[in-house]
């Protein structure tokens, strides 16, 4: 039998792993437009991002599937929050870049 507290604990874990994976996707690919080097960045993220959230996992879920489960559960939820709080930067963005080349 799972303990309901570890399972209750896991999930927002999940959560906040997946926010700062997908929120420091978001912000890697807003400053890597700007960047000189930007190979450098994109590569150093992906590390340091992947390398968070795996070890994440992994402490988190120890042997238990469950926990693993429940955790990638918050992960995919954090995908979906994320993806709609930063859409109406992109969209904003896209209607501004649109508006720039009708103005040529």
């Amino acid at each position: 039998m799972h303990d309901y507290w570890r399972l209750a604990l896991v999930f927002p874990a999940g959560l906040l792993l997946g926010g700062v994976y997908f929120g420091g996707l978001w912000w890697t690919v807003r400053i890597g437009m700007m960047s000189k080097r930007p190979a450098l960045l994109f590569l150093g993220s992906l590390l340091l991002r992947t390398g968070v959230v795996l070890a994440g996992f992994y402490l988190l879920s120890g042997d238990d599937w469950l926990l693993l489960v429940v955790c990638l559960i918050g992960f995919i939820c954090a995908r979906v929050i994320v993806s709609r709080l930063t859409r109406p930067l992109f969209l904003s963005y896209q209607s501004q870049k649109r508006e720039d080349t009708h103005a040529t």
